[in-house]
């Protein structure tokens, strides 16, 4: 099992790398919101934006959108003080096929296949290789709205792809991530231990 991640992870950073020189040559700029169906929650007038850089396999990211999200929802969001914007930053092949088929789930159950992903995580992750994974993660979006055909389709579409692996880079680029989760509060990196007393005091200083 470790050996399959180390190795999945190496061709998938080696991808993110020639990525990058594509991406630079280019000049691409500015995508991290290029994708159609980005996740909010909150509204767009709350004084405080907050975005979430995560990846689907990552445990510490499964416990901020477990534990602490909802700390954060009751304390503000339903309130219109803060805004969330979900970015995804996949560590790995894994997760960045979570992240396509977040992106093809309707609009109406995306956080919905957040949370489903990230409390089974330890469960669809729990495959010897990718097609196993792909199978386990079929299993959890079955009542989503996705047929067998669509999630097939969903995870050849290069268009989703490249959007990602491009907010992925300009995210690296920018904020000078290196894990997982990463919390910018009005553009600014938090740079203390991401749990809901340090994030509360940011926003309280902001509102």
């Amino acid at each position: 099992m470790i050996r399959f991640y180390l190795k999945k992870r190496a061709k998938f950073l080696v991808k993110i790398i020639l990525f990058y020189f594509v991406f630079s040559i280019s000049g691409y700029s500015d995508n991290l919101n290029g994708l159609d169906k980005l996740v909010v929650l909150g509204s767009d007038n709350a004084k405080v934006k907050i975005k979430i850089f995560s990846s689907f396999t990552c445990p510490h990211c499964a416990s901020f959108h477990l534990k602490i999200l909802p700390q954060i929802k009751k304390a503000y969001i339903d309130d219109n003080k803060v805004q969330l914007i979900f970015v995804d930053f996949p560590l790995d092949a894994a997760a960045l096929n979570a992240s396509k088929l977040l992106h093809c789930v309707d609009k109406k159950n995306q956080l919905n296949f957040m949370d489903a992903i990230y409390a089974k995580q330890s469960d669809w992750t729990n495959a010897s290789d990718l097609d196993g994974i792909n199978n386990n993660i079929k299993k959890i979006v079955k009542n989503m709205g996705i047929t067998l055909d669509q999630f097939d389709q969903c995870l050849l579409n290069v268009n989703i792809e490249d959007k990602i692996l491009n907010g992925r880079i300009e995210a690296s680029k920018k904020y000078s991530i290196n894990s997982t989760p990463t919390i910018i509060i009005n553009e600014k990196k938090l740079k203390d231990s991401v749990n809901f007393k340090n994030i509360k005091k940011k926003i309280e200083e902001l509102i």
